[in-house]
């Protein structure tokens, strides 16, 4: 009997010591992030001129899996081998982002092909669905009585970013 309730006590104390590092760290992993693995992180995104464009640091974190393609590649990429608490800044060209401003996404809509009482205003974001389902976000840049100028764009095509990422948690 003494020997059954040692060897239970050993097993037990065993497992305890293969638990006991899940049990601490929230059961998240202690090593690098890896493709694959679910993270929360923070960010800030800086334009090439060192202005700063937006933040989620104060805020909630970003969360994804790396390698799902939710995100910039290079962003997820980023990510890995990077361990809870640490930081990285990484620089992604234009090209490689959002793309290269495009004149041909700035176009005219006649105002007949618009919603009955639909009044855009210059800066507006409006949105359109094409046939496939798709759906374009573009902003208003000129109103006239017989048409209406959008420039379907991204705000950050065009732009040189460099991202300050702070991995938080693996999951």
């Amino acid at each position: 009997m003494l020997r059954k309730q040692f060897l239970l006590t050993a097993v037990s104390a065993f497992m305890l010591c293969l638990m006991l590092p899940l049990v601490v760290s929230g059961c998240g992993s202690n090593g690098p992030a890896k493709e694959g693995d679910k993270v929360s992180v923070h960010y800030t995104l800086f334009l090439a001129d060192g202005t700063e464009y937006e933040t989620s640091v104060g805020g909630s974190p970003l969360e994804f899996v790396i390698g799902e393609g939710q995100f910039l590649a290079q962003f997820e990429q980023a990510v890995i081998g990077l361990e809870p608490g640490k930081t990285r800044r990484i620089d992604i060209k234009a090209a490689d982002a959002y793309g290269e401003y495009d004149e041909d996404l700035v176009f005219s809509v006649s105002r007949d092909q618009l919603e009955d009482g639909f009044e855009p205003q210059v800066g507006e974001t409006v949105y359109s669905q094409d046939e496939a389902g798709n759906v374009w976000m573009m902003v208003v840049v000129a109103v006239s009585e017989e048409e209406i100028t959008v420039d379907a764009n991204s705000p950050l095509a065009g732009e040189d970013l460099t991202f300050e990422i702070e991995l938080l948690k693996i999951r």
